[in-house]
């Protein structure tokens, strides 16, 4: 079979970013003016699940101004049923980030025993961590983006963690039937108020990243503004996200997916792909075929959204923990991500079947987009069909090409 030829381009971003983050950090807990934090209180502070950057050095900053009223700060696992929904695997997630008692220089304190704190209009029960309610202030830290599952004015972020994450296991398993009954912005928003009204929420702090995955701005917002806040922060958080480089494509590579690079794995508000039992959100991104060369080490077999691809290896198939990926789709009610597709030995041969199956489109002449994963879009690989486009895009930079896909002995692309 005949390949396009391939070039390398430079994508082209904004690219503020703060470069002192404990300066910032500080800045903003200080325009709070957190006289309400005694001394001698304990305050919890949540521990995400995500790969967010900077942020072990925002959770220390954070420990650090607690600290500084003379309180005693601790941090909880805030991520609902991962880490295997165990208080244990939940302290190993917090670990890979980085985040230890010895590094925060506070306790962590993990557990998966919840209260129930309130219910909702629609009579859901809401739940919080027994740690963080029995402490005297809790901190709420994440960062916001748009969900890989849903759209709405509120997604992915304080108000998703206060609900979701801090609900652990049994809140998550709850809120993900009840959002297909409700929505998920519904159920978020009516849980996540009454978190705020009837938990000890004191403050939050919302984190942007840009298009290269640095830290963008950080903004603190006491408990009654969080809500409203997090609405303003989407839009800019949205304006700010790395895109594809093309909409109409033919064969998208993903060189590697994995938990730790997005909630499913590959992105949908990159990829365009999003199969869900609650429907699929439009987008602007078309893809033909969606072929995913392998599994990050950090997501620990962890494949949640290996159902997204048309494509895959069998390299890929075998490193699946067929148990964590479960649970993690039967919690979200996201079956069909766990969905493993059809996979081959070779890159070359998954190649062969992904553009053999375009119809009357000669191989040769198709729309190929090549990219790491979802989270690194700088450095892209695309077919010189798109030659004549990037004439007109100031944001496109070429590097080399355009030359031949590139193939080790064993069939497999090389690095890109």
């Amino acid at each position: 079979m005949k390949f396009p030829m391939m070039y390398r381009i430079r994508q082209k971003f904004e690219d503020t970013n703060i470069e002192n983050i404990g300066a910032a950090v500080d800045a903003e807990l200080r325009k709070l003016n957190l006289t309400s934090i005694k001394s001698g209180q304990r305050v919890a502070i949540t521990g995400g699940s995500r790969g967010i950057a900077n942020i072990a050095g925002i959770l220390k900053s954070v420990v650090r101004h607690i600290k500084s009223y003379d309180a005693q700060p601790f941090i909880f696992p805030a991520m609902g049923s991962h880490g295997g929904a165990t208080a244990e695997g939940q302290i190993v997630v917090l670990e890979q980030l980085g985040i230890t008692e010895s590094s925060m220089n506070a306790p962590i304190l993990s557990s998966m025993d919840v209260a129930e704190i309130g219910r909702t209009e629609d009579d859901v029960p809401v739940f919080v961590d027994q740690n963080a309610l029995a402490a005297d202030h809790i901190v709420v830290i994440n960062r916001i983006k748009s969900h890989t599952k849903f759209k709405g004015p509120i997604e992915s972020g304080l108000m998703k963690m206060m609900a979701i994450g801090m609900g652990k296991l049994k809140g998550a398993e709850f809120y993900h039937k009840a959002a297909i009954q409700y929505t998920f912005p519904k159920i978020i928003t009516d849980s996540a108020r009454i978190v705020i009204r009837s938990a000890p929420v004191t403050c939050a702090l919302g984190i942007i990243e840009n298009a290269y995955g640095k830290t963008a701005l950080v903004t603190a917002m006491p408990s009654d503004a969080i809500e409203n806040k997090e609405k303003e922060l989407l839009l800019f958080s949205k304006k700010m996200m790395a895109r594809l480089p093309f909409t109409d494509i033919d064969l998208l590579i993903v060189d590697e997916m994995g938990k730790d690079i997005s909630g499913v794995g590959i992105d949908p508000n990159v990829t365009g792909r999003n199969r869900d039992l609650l429907g699929v959100f439009d987008h602007p991104v078309q893809v033909k075929r969606l072929f995913v060369r392998d599994l990050t080490a950090k997501s620990k077999g962890n494949a949640v959204g290996i159902g997204l691809a048309d494509i895959t290896t069998q390299r890929l198939a075998d490193k699946i923990d067929y148990s964590t990926t479960y649970k993690n789709c039967i919690t979200g009610i996201s079956l069909e991500k766990a969905a493993v597709p059809m996979n081959f030995e070779t890159d070359r041969k998954a190649i062969e079947v992904g553009l053999g199956s375009m119809g009357l489109i000669p191989p040769g002449k198709s729309k190929i987009v090549r990219i790491k994963n979802t989270n690194q879009l700088e450095m892209v690989q695309i077919s010189d069909v798109f030659a004549d486009e990037l004439k007109h895009r100031s944001d496109l930079e070429v590097l080399g090409g355009p030359r031949s896909m590139e193939f080790k002995s064993d069939g497999n692309l090389l690095d890109l």
